[in-house]
């Protein structure tokens, strides 16, 4: 299935940058990314109910699955995910750092998309979590996701395991960035280029053409000059080991662990998130 959307950025008169979303999209855009499941059992949410009221420490991990219903494409979601409406892949860590022009596309296809990606809004379920933390029930809360929905949900017992995509890092000197700064940056470097983008990507990625692609400006570190990066975890890339860590202490502080839109799938190359994945099923198994 293709996603066309006509997410368009252009340069008006007055020489303000404005984003158009075709409406309907927009209105359905959370619907299509949720995958298909059964009716609700009452019985497993007296179960979970169980669960939680049993438990006085909770540590709670999310994946992308609890993103989708607030608009936000997942990769493996049957029927819905990026791989099984295209055959794209996400950008590989490698290739970002040593290849300007793959820098260059993902830039590209990021500025058109990050209007609209940083628009979208917490769910219950982000609600929810932000107030058990707030009851004293939820002891930490670990995401896989770099959506910032749980910070603005209000959660602050987080750990935001693979980064979050509104900070900028500079791969030479460290220099942090909030994103939508570097939004301006963008605007100003190209202010007579636009383009339409035609489907959406998780992590604020977009499709464009290779066309429109070369002809957009990267801005370099205003600190150093050095090459841009979001603050993710990259697929190839490794979770910081002071955040592993971290996270380890909290689970063992823990009396109970609760996956929320997770997979806990394991995959035999060690990417950061595969690596993340094979952890968070040892958790699973060894945290009650």
């Amino acid at each position: 299935m293709r996603v066309s959307c006509g997410l368009t950025i252009i340069r008006s008169g007055k020489g303000l940058w404005v984003t158009n979303v075709n409406r309907p999209c927009s209105h359905v855009s959370a619907e299509l990314f949720v995958p298909p499941s059964p009716p609700v059992d009452p019985a497993q949410v007296r179960e979970l109910q169980r669960f939680i009221s049993l438990s006085k420490k909770v540590l709670v991990m999310t994946g992308a699955g609890i993103s989708t219903e607030s608009g936000i494409p997942d990769y493996r979601s049957d029927k819905v995910g990026l791989y099984a409406r295209t055959d794209r892949r996400p950008i590989q860590h490698i290739d970002f750092v040593r290849s300007a022009p793959v820098r260059q596309r993902y830039w590209a296809r990021n500025f058109v998309g990050w209007p609209q990606f940083s628009s979208h809004q917490p769910n219950p379920a982000h609600w929810a979590l932000s107030n058990w933390e707030k009851l004293g029930k939820l002891h930490w809360l670990v995401t896989q996701n770099v959506d910032a929905l749980h910070t603005k949900a209000g959660s602050q017992r987080l750990t935001e395991l693979h980064g979050c995509m509104h900070r900028v890092l500079c791969l030479d000197c460290g220099e942090q960035t909030p994103r939508g700064l570097l939004q301006e940056r963008f605007k100003a470097l190209n202010s007579q280029w636009s383009a339409e983008a035609h489907g959406l990507a998780p992590d604020g990625d977009v499709f464009l053409s290779e066309e429109q692609v070369q002809s957009f400006l990267v801005p370099t570190c205003i600190r150093c000059g050095g090459p841009l990066k979001p603050d993710v975890v990259f697929f190839g890339d490794t979770v910081n080991p002071d955040k592993v860590d971290f996270v380890h202490r909290r689970v063992k502080e823990a009396d109970a662990l609760l996956v929320v839109g997770s997979s806990l799938q394991v995959y035999p190359h060690g990417s950061g998130q595969e690596a993340t994945n094979r952890n968070t099923e040892h958790w699973a198994h060894t945290v009650r």
